[in-house]
C-alpha cells in the first residue's frame, strides 16, 4: 500500500472548544481540562484521542505564533479559543502521528494559515485544508515510536548540554571568587596600600562636604571579625560600601499617572535593570521636561551603579547591578524610580571593579538575609546597602583584576555560546531527521503520477 496525501477535513472532525476562559480549570496545558479535573464529571465534551490546537496567536496583538499544540487522550474539555482535531477512523489515522506531524510542521501548516491584522486567529476551515502524508497505519505507529526514541536521546543530550552550561557558570563564579580574594592576579607589593587609598577617599568626601556638594553622612558601624567572610592580601583592606560612596540615590516616587508616551526623559524602573544589562526598551516610561526638573535629584550619570532593591525572596531576583556608561545616555536622560538604588562612587575607584565585586554571593548573602517585607516579597533598605562589606585592593590592582576578569569572562562567554549553538544545532538536526522520515510519500506519489 503506497503513501498518499489527504486533507484533515476528510479525515477528522474539527470542533471548537466550549469552555469560557474564566470557567476553565488550569491543568498541564492552558485551557484544557480532563473530566477528572472538572467540578462535575459530566462537563467534558470530547472523548478519545485528539490533537488540541490554539485558534488565536500566542504572542499577542498583531503577531502570528503558536507556542505549542498537544496530544490529548481520554475524556476532556477545551477552552473556546482551542479546537480538538479528532480522527474519524483510528484504523486509518493515528492521532499521535497526526500530532507529531503538525508539531514538526507548525510554522508551515498552522502559523502560515493564520489570518487577521490586530486579532490574529487560525480559522477552522484553514485547518481542514491541511494535507498530511498518510502512510499505512503500521508505518504511522512506527514513526511515533521512532520519534519517541529520538526525543529521549535528544533529551539526554539536552541534559548534558545543561550540565555543561552550569559548569561554565560555575567557572565564571570561581574566577570572580578568586578575583575578590586577591588570588586571580599576582600580588605586587610596591603598589599603593588600600589603607592609603581609603584615607584619600575619606579626604575627598570631607572636601565635598565642606564645599556643601554632599551632605555629611552618618558613621558606619565598625567591622567585626565575625563579619569577615574570607582572608585578603596584606595590602588590601576591609571597608563598607558606604565608605566608598559619594552618594546613594534611593530613587524618586514617580506617579505613573504622569507618565507620557514619548520624551527625552526616561524613568528607569525595576524591570529595566538586570545584571550588567539595561533593558531600555522594556516597558519604557517617560516624563515631561517639567516633571524631570522636579526629579533632578534622581537624575542618573555615567559611572553610576544601579541596584534593584525589591524582588521575590525565594527566587532572589533582586540585587542586580549594572554600571552605567556613556552609551546608555545617547538617546535619553535617565531618572531613577523608587526601589532601584544607585551608587555614586568616589573618583579614586575603578567602578568596574566594584560592579563586578557586587556579583559575588559571599558579598551579597548578608544583604539578602537583611531583606524585609511581607510573605515572599523582599525589600532591601539603604542601610543594608551602605553596610555591604568590600574587600578593597589598591587602585592599580583593581584595574589589573578588571582587565584579567574581562579576559576570562570573554572566554566563558565564548564557551557558553559554543554550547548553546550545539544545542540549537541538535534541535534543528532532530527536526530535520523527523521531517525526512515523512518524505517517502513524496516518492510514492510521484511514481503513481508517472
Amino acid at each position: 500500500m503506497s503513501w498518499e496525501k489527504r486533507k484533515l477535513g476528510d479525515l477528522c472532525s474539527i470542533n471548537k472548544g466550549k469552555i469560557g476562559i474564566t470557567k476553565a480549570i488550569p491543568g498541564e496545558y492552558p485551557l484544557v481540562v480532563t473530566s477528572e479535573e472538572r467540578k462535575s464529571h459530566n462537563e467534558y465534551h470530547f472523548e478519545g484521542e485528539a490533537v488540541v490546537i490554539p485558534l488565536v496567536s500566542s504572542t499577542g496583538h498583531g503577531h502570528r505564533s503558536l507556542k505549542r499544540i498537544h496530544y490529548q487522550t481520554g475524556k476532556f474539555a477545551v477552552g473556546n479559543i482551542l479546537c480538538a482535531v479528532i480522527p474519524n477512523d483510528r484504523n486509518i489515522l493515528n492521532a499521535e502521528y497526526l500530532y507529531r506531524f503538525l508539531d514538526l510542521n507548525r510554522e508551515k501548516e498552522l502559523v502560515s494559515r493564520m489570518r487577521g491584522m490586530a486579532n490574529v486567529s487560525l480559522p477552522i476551515n484553514e485547518i481542514e485544508k491541511i494535507e498530511i502524508p498518510l502512510p499505512p497505519l503500521e508505518e504511522q505507529r512506527k514513526f511515533v515510536e521512532d520519534y519517541k526514541e529520538l526525543e529521549t536521546a535528544n533529551g539526554t543530550l539536552s541534559s548534558e548540554i545543561s550540565i555543561q552550561l552550569d559548569l561554565v557558570n560555575q567557572l565564571c563564579q570561581a574566577f570572580l571568587r578568586e578575583a575578590i580574594q586577591g588570588k586571580l592576579v599576582v600580588q605586587n607589593e610596591p603598589y599603593e596600600s588600600a589603607k592609603n587609598l581609603l584615607a584619600k577617599i575619606k579626604a575627598e568626601k570631607e572636601q565635598l562636604i565642606k564645599e556643601k556638594k554632599i551632605k555629611n553622612q552618618k558613621p558606619l558601624p565598625p567591622i567585626s571579625e565575625d563579619e569577615i567572610p574570607f582572608e585578603i592580601p596584606n595590602n588590601w583592606i576591609w571597608c563598607r560600601l558606604g565608605d566608598l560612596l559619594i552618594d546613594l540615590l534611593g530613587g524618586y516616587a514617580f506617579r505613573s499617572t504622569n507618565y507620557i508616551k514619548e520624551s527625552r526623559n526616561q524613568v528607569i524602573r525595576l524591570g529595566n535593570v538586570k545584571n550588567d544589562n539595561l533593558l531600555i526598551e522594556s516597558n519604557p516610561a517617560y516624563i515631561t521636561d517639567e516633571y524631570a526638573i522636579d526629579a533632578e535629584k534622581a537624575k542618573l550619570l555615567p559611572g553610576d551603579i544601579l541596584i534593584t532593591m525589591t524582588g521575590t525572596r525565594a527566587k532572589k531576583d533582586y540585587l542586580f547591578t549594572l554600571l552605567l556608561n556613556e552609551s546608555h545616555f545617547t538617546e535619553f536622560k535617565l531618572y531613577l524610580n523608587q526601589r532601584v538604588g544607585s551608587f555614586r562612587l568616589s573618583s579614586l575607584l575603578d567602578k568596574s571593579f566594584i560592579n563586578k565585586l557586587l556579583k559575588e554571593p559571599k558579598i551579597l548573602e548578608p544583604v539578602f538575609l537583611s531583606s524585609t517585607g511581607a510573605a515572599n516579597q523582599a525589600n532591601i533598605g539603604v542601610a543594608a546597602l551602605n553596610n555591604i562589606l568590600i574587600p578593597l585592593p589598591p587602585l592599580s590592582e583593581q584595574k589589573r583584576i578588571v582587565a584579567k576578569l574581562d579576559e576570562l569572562m570573554a572566554y566563558c562567554d565564548s564557551l557558553e555560546e559554543s554550547i548553546k549553538n550545539s544545542q540549537v544545532q541538535n534541535e534543528m538536526l532532530l527536526g530535520q531527521v523527523l521531517r525526512e522520515a515523512l518524505e517517502p510519500e513524496e516518492k510514492s506519489i510521484k511514481e503513481e503520477v508517472l
